[in-house]
């Protein structure tokens, strides 16, 4: 079984910082990309930043240069630095782990991340 464990989200002034943390608290793949992807009320889901088990990084435009996604995949661990947060950062957070081996892929529950002053 697969439970991927989000924590780190709340309610930031703009210009803040935020660290989000994902852990797989089951099976560990040993093949696999992780990422974080946010979905804003009436908005679709979209992919925020991705890490791969060869380190590679991709990033949405919108967060490139302010968040910075990290971890070790050989532990299903990841984590987003978010520096300079703005109001448009709002958004329900999501982790996401994609085994290449399997094809299996599995979402966290979601955290919410408010910017507001």
């Amino acid at each position: 079984q697969v439970q991927l464990v989000e924590s780190g989200g709340g309610l930031v002034q703009p210009g803040g910082s935020l660290r989000l943390s994902c852990v797989n608290s089951g099976r560990i793949f040993n093949m696999a990309a992780m990422s974080w992807n946010r979905q804003a009320p009436g908005k679709e889901r979209e992919l925020v930043a991705s890490l791969t088990n060869d380190g590679s990084t991709n990033y949405a435009d919108s967060v490139k240069g302010r968040f910075t996604i990290s971890g070790d995949i050989a532990k299903n661990t990841v984590y987003l630095q978010m520096n300079s947060l703005k109001p448009e950062d709002t958004a329900v957070y999501y982790c996401n782990e994609f085994s290449w081996v399997t094809g299996e892929q599995y979402w966290g529950q979601g955290t919410q991340v408010t910017v507001s002053s």
